[in-house]
């Protein structure tokens, strides 16, 4: 799966204002601010592949909840791979940024698709549920999630899809998707907050 990610800010010969800013330090924020807008391109692309191999989405909420799936678990992702390379207070501000800027992007294409409505709510709810399971589960810095780890988005992703008859949607995500999703999230996460010029923590400290 060939996703362009964006990973670098353009600078801009546009405005003397637009150059300063490009050329300021970067917060955690405005890192993690990056990573939500890849992951939810992530996990648009894994819909459409999907779609591509002949899984059949029929409604509009099907499409929305393997969207929400993936991004829960690529952010599953992208928290594991900070983990000991950013401080504990800079791992919190970067893991709540991610999640605000995906509410914020669920919000808006919920309401472009279904109208005005509260979709916020049960979207973080969603995300807290599969983040305390996500939890448990074992993640490697060199294999990456592990069987119970990519088990679960597999399951997840079938449940959302579980209207139709969609034989074989565990395997493919588990086989098919998760590895390429993995790929792009170590590319994307290591390119944008530079994880190779910090020194690992001990997890035990």
């Amino acid at each position: 799966m060939a996703v362009r990610l964006k990973t670098r800010w353009h600078r801009t010969r546009r405005s003397r204002k637009n150059i300063e800013k490009a050329s300021k330090p970067k917060t955690v924020e405005d890192l993690a601010g990056v990573i939500a807008f890849n992951i939810w391109k992530l996990a648009q692309e894994i819909f459409r592949h999907m779609a591509k191999e002949g899984f059949a989405f029929t409604q509009d909420e099907q499409v929305m909840g393997v969207i929400t799936e993936v991004v829960a678990f690529l952010t599953q992702i992208a928290d594991r791979m900070v983990y000991g390379k950013l401080s504990d207070e800079e791992r919190a501000r970067f893991i709540n940024a991610v999640a605000q800027n995906l509410v914020r992007t669920h919000q808006a294409n919920q309401e472009e698709t279904f109208g005005p409505g509260d979709y916020a709510g049960p979207f973080i709810d969603i995300l807290n549920d599969r983040f305390a399971h996500y939890a448990e589960c074992s993640f490697d810095e060199d294999e990456g999630p592990g069987y119970a780890f990519r088990r679960y988005l597999g399951e997840k992703v079938y449940e959302a899809m579980a209207t139709t008859d969609n034989k074989w949607v565990i395997e493919h995500v588990m086989e098919i998707e998760t590895p390429d999703a993995v790929k792009n999230m170590r590319r994307l996460v290591t390119d944008v907050m530079g994880l190779r010029q910090y020194k690992t923590r001990n997890p035990a400290t």
